[in-house]
């Protein structure tokens, strides 16, 4: 019985879009509009408003590592296709990150600084929690 539930393929899970870089061959700047992307692509996972519409299209593909690892996920893709959209609705851009693309991010070693409690904004937040908290008190 327990070799029965055994399997010798991977099991291989998705999310998001399926197939994302083979789709994202067939669209074509400036021929492409909003509805041929929607038809081939569904519904962006995210959008952002600037100039131009981005639209943002994520594609990730896991499967169990090895019995070692303790059936930890492994990532087999991880596809970000960031589309941008003209104001009369042609594809002007489009960018397609992969798995190995994300190991040649750089990340800023600065920190923030502390701002002083004396501050306008921390005494106005600072008060208008006390004011909120007031009636819990009188209750009490």
């Amino acid at each position: 019985m327990f070799i029965a539930n055994c399997t010798l393929k991977n099991i291989e899970r998705n999310h998001g879009v399926a197939f994302l870089e083979e789709k994202q061959k067939s669209l074509i700047l400036e021929k492409t509009n909003k509805n041929d992307i929607i038809d081939l692509l569904g519904p962006p996972s995210t959008t952002s408003l600037f100039d131009n519409d981005i639209w943002i299209y994520i594609g990730k593909s896991t499967t169990k590592s090895s019995l070692i690892k303790l059936g930890k996920r492994k990532d087999l893709k991880n596809n970000v296709l960031v589309l941008e959209i003209n104001n009369m609705g042609m594809l002007v851009n489009k960018k397609l990150y992969t798995l190995g693309d994300y190991q040649d991010l750089k990340f800023t070693k600065k920190e923030t600084i502390k701002t002083d409690k004396n501050s306008f904004v921390y005494g106005f937040i600072s008060s208008l929690k006390q004011k909120i908290d007031r009636p819990k008190r009188v209750k009490n």
